[in-house]
């Protein structure tokens, strides 16, 4: 994706105030504080983020899961989940968009979450 997801998500808030509005306590009702941990949560969302073939969710939920404390092996293992329920389509963006975000150097990869809403 050209533009950073954050900003996207900024110019959707300004458009659409109320709908970014509830999908932002959505996000934070499904994703905060549970009986699951922030980092197994995230990793979820790294899986699911596949098997929908969400390019910029991938990018954003395998940042997400490193700057948790994720490992390499536990972020591959949510992908090999996903390749499971999503078949060859989940593989190749597993290849293309998970592979990368994982191989850039830590500097690259952990971010603020700060506003993550994909």
């Amino acid at each position: 994706m050209k533009r950073d997801l954050e900003t996207a998500f900024e110019d959707l808030r300004h458009g659409l105030p109320d709908v970014m509005r509830t999908f932002s306590e959505l996000h934070g009702a499904a994703s905060g504080k549970g009986v699951l941990s922030e980092k197994t949560k995230k990793l979820i969302m790294v899986g699911i983020s596949a098997s929908i073939r969400c390019e910029p969710c991938i990018r954003t939920h395998v940042k997400g899961a490193l700057g948790l404390g994720a490992s390499r092996e536990e972020i591959l293992e949510a992908a090999g989940v996903a390749i499971l329920m999503g078949g060859g389509p989940t593989a190749a963006y597993c290849a293309a968009y998970l592979l990368e975000e994982l191989n850039r150097g830590p500097q690259d990869s952990i971010t603020s979450e700060q506003g993550e809403n994909p």
